[in-house]
């Protein structure tokens, strides 16, 4: 009995998990943390505890008037490379328990020794506490779409939120602003000093590729509401997808993002298959090739992925017995460059999956 009082209290104590509120913008100085911003002031009006966990104003007068007035949850200092640093205080925002706190720069990467490795991640676990969260950052940081903001804007992004994270959100908020109104914002320094403002505007801040910006964005959004809407109707059927992967590092990451892609689309989950043959077994693989592949997996985990390792020199039974395991819909392999498919053929394994897989409800999708 006593057992079964103290479950009961466990359960009403725990706290529900907190909703999560996410502006997106297609480019910098669009409004982002200016609504943020706007939002805790009007529920301030309302009564309720807001505060600010992390804001950057970027030195712009508008934005930085708004943060008068807000209560601001201190920043904690961390020593880093001998020097002095700031960082989110997520401690503290835990012990204090705001109703509400405004939490900007999403994909900002923590520095080394915090809690999480990712500002996503202290967001998770705050909403997981119970605290609301209101969060933003630009379309260029979201996984997914990184390789297809290289080719608009020839600029690598080097710190990404994962497609999945949106599943945690309550709201997702598209902040639209007409390029040539952008545009104009930018040369009347409301975005960047002169200098930095004529530099983006001779790359980044560019008509066309603001539009292709924006579309990504507008996609973005109404890829998330129309989920939501066909949640609350007809549940999509049920998928299950199954990345395999080599040592092979860029053929690899190219598998990982697309069956990232269809799990994203298909609101579904996904598992990661790395196959140890005999000849790629720890003593004879080069120390960078394992360096890669574990960042990989560790890549794939953070994307919402299972990851698997098995150690098989029958390619395609390993694969096999992991599909059956798993219950996976489809499979995703590299093409014929590719070692694991080289494997595959060299001893008629691909054969030997298909022929098993011809009476499965599973299908295959080599990726080029």
């Amino acid at each position: 009995m006593e057992n079964l009082e103290h479950d009961f209290y466990e359960q009403i104590s725990r706290p529900r998990r907190g909703r999560l509120k996410v502006y997106i913008g297609m480019i910098a100085g669009v409004g982002k943390t200016y609504r943020m911003l706007q939002e805790a002031h009007d529920l301030l009006a309302k009564g309720v505890d807001v505060r600010i966990g992390e804001i950057v104003t970027h030195d712009r007068k508008e934005t930085a008037a708004l943060v008068t007035g807000i209560p601001v949850i201190q920043k904690k200092e961390v020593f880093y490379k001998s020097k002095k640093l700031t960082e989110l205080n997520l401690e503290a925002i835990l012990d204090s328990r705001p109703s509400v706190v405004l939490i900007d720069e999403l994909a900002h990467t923590n520095i080394p020794g915090s809690r999480n490795e990712k500002r996503w991640q202290d967001v998770l676990e705050i909403i997981g506490h119970g605290i609301n969260v209101i969060t933003a950052f630009n379309v260029q940081h979201l996984e997914s779409l990184m390789e297809k903001v290289q080719q608009i804007t020839g600029i690598t992004i080097s710190e990404t939120i994962p497609d999945h994270f949106l599943e945690h959100a309550d709201e997702v908020v598209n902040i639209d602003l007409p390029s040539e109104d952008l545009i104009q914002r930018l040369k009347d320094g409301k975005i960047y000093e002169q200098e930095r403002a004529e530099y983006a505007l001779m790359n980044f801040f560019q008509p066309e590729k603001i539009l292709h910006l924006r579309d990504l964005a507008l996609r973005k959004v109404a890829e998330k509401v129309e989920h939501k809407i066909t949640n609350a109707s007809a549940p999509l059927p049920f998928e299950k997808f199954l990345a395999c992967i080599s040592t092979n590092d860029k053929g690899a990451k190219k598998i990982l993002r697309k069956t990232a892609r269809m799990s994203t689309h298909y609101q579904a989950k996904w598992v990661v298959l790395y196959v140890q043959i005999s000849r790629e077994s720890t003593y004879k693989v080069k120390l960078a090739a394992q360096r890669k592949l574990l960042n990989n997996l560790k890549w794939a985990a953070e994307q919402g992925a299972k990851t698997l390792k098995r150690e098989n020199d029958d390619v395609a039974e390993a694969i096999y017995k992991v599909i059956k395991e798993e219950n996976i819909t489809t499979v995703v392999i590299g093409r014929p460059k590719s070692t694991l498919l080289k494997q595959l053929l060299g001893r008629n394994h691909f054969k030997n999956l298909l022929s098993k897989l011809e009476n499965e409800d599973t299908d295959v999708v080599i990726v080029a």
